[in-house]
């Protein structure tokens, strides 16, 4: 496995920071791995790199860059938990779906890349994932403990193409009338996977935080990659 900080050009103007893990062999297929509201931070990077180790080609883009450049930040520390509040309060949801926009064209036009390009997001990046179902043609998209979905279901029509939800029962941040908001507007939709895991919080998959549930991200860990094994295909050049 390799891994390096690469250079994205952006839609509008400017251009931003990726990191990018490669896998020592002919990628699976790629995918874009969208930050949590803690930016490409340790975790984040150790993710990239746990994925590339399974077969993906993964990019991380620094979707903060309009607002602060190379944010990485720890959910333990009181002050820099606050600090990424404030980031988010900030950040400008169409803008970073544009980021993603390009960082998924960047991933499919890489030399060894095999065309098929899918997402996972964390916490904001789970919000960002859903929208890369709605508003993009990513091949699969994952969603962890995504914020805010119950106020977007009306784009839900738009989805074409898989999607999977990994939902915390005691998720602080979507509360269970939001869950329940969530699986009845989504139910009817044979592209979308609901899962929930009871007794966990939000950002249970996180490895080295509080919040980190073992079981729970192993068994969601497991439902992903097959999933991703299922819709991005073996690695045949498309």
């Amino acid at each position: 496995m390799t891994d390096q900080n690469v250079t994205i050009p952006a839609f509008s103007e400017g251009s931003f920071s990726a990191y990018l893990a490669a896998p020592s062999t002919q990628p699976l297929a790629g995918i874009v791995l969208i930050q949590e509201v803690l930016g490409v931070n340790n975790n984040m990077r150790q993710t990239a790199d746990d994925f590339a180790k399974a077969g993906y080609l993964v990019l991380v883009p620094d979707l903060y860059w309009r607002l602060e450049p190379d944010v990485q930040l720890d959910p333990e520390d009181e002050k820099q938990w606050a600090k990424a509040f404030e980031l988010l309060r900030a950040f400008d949801v169409d803008s970073g779906v544009e980021d993603l926009k390009a960082s998924l064209s960047f991933l499919r036009q890489y030399p060894s890349s095999t065309g098929k390009v899918g997402s996972v997001g964390f916490c904001l990046g789970g919000k960002l994932a859903y929208f890369m179902a709605t508003r993009t043609d990513a091949d699969a998209n994952v969603s962890y403990y995504g914020v805010d979905i119950d106020k977007n279901l009306a784009e839900a029509t738009k989805i074409q193409k898989p999607l999977i939800l990994h939902m915390s029962e005691n998720d602080e941040f979507v509360s269970p009338s939001a869950q329940a908001t969530i699986q009845q507007g989504l139910k009817d939709n044979p592209l979308i996977t609901i899962y929930r895991y009871e007794g966990v919080s939000h950002g249970f998959s996180r490895v080295g935080s509080s919040a980190y549930r073992k079981q729970a991200a192993e068994l969601a860990r497991d439902r992903t990659l097959a999933f991703l094994k299922q819709h991005l295909g073996s690695g045949v050049k498309v």
